[in-house]
């Protein structure tokens, strides 16, 4: 089983940000890395997603992606 947990170090211990469901008493190996510091909304990559965006013309792509995606017929306007 492995589970990804977000924990603070406090200087002496790491203190879990909130419930781990973990086995108490049990032995765990933990692999530690930091968290990249987000200082604002800008520097997030989800901030500049629209700049991703590009014209394709298909007016209905939105609710029928998987027929383009995968060529699945259409579910038509009954279904959306």
């Amino acid at each position: 089983m492995t589970k990804t947990v977000k924990v603070v170090f406090d200087g002496s211990v790491f203190r879990p940000s909130g419930p781990v469901n973990l086995e108490a008493g049990k032995k765990y190996t933990v692999t530690v890395w930091p968290l990249p510091e987000v200082a604002d909304a800008e520097q997030d990559p989800a901030f500049d997603i629209a700049s991703l965006a590009i014209t394709t013309n298909i007016p209905d792509l939105s609710y029928e992606h998987d027929h383009y995606l995968h060529g699945i017929p259409k579910r038509g306007a009954h279904e959306r």
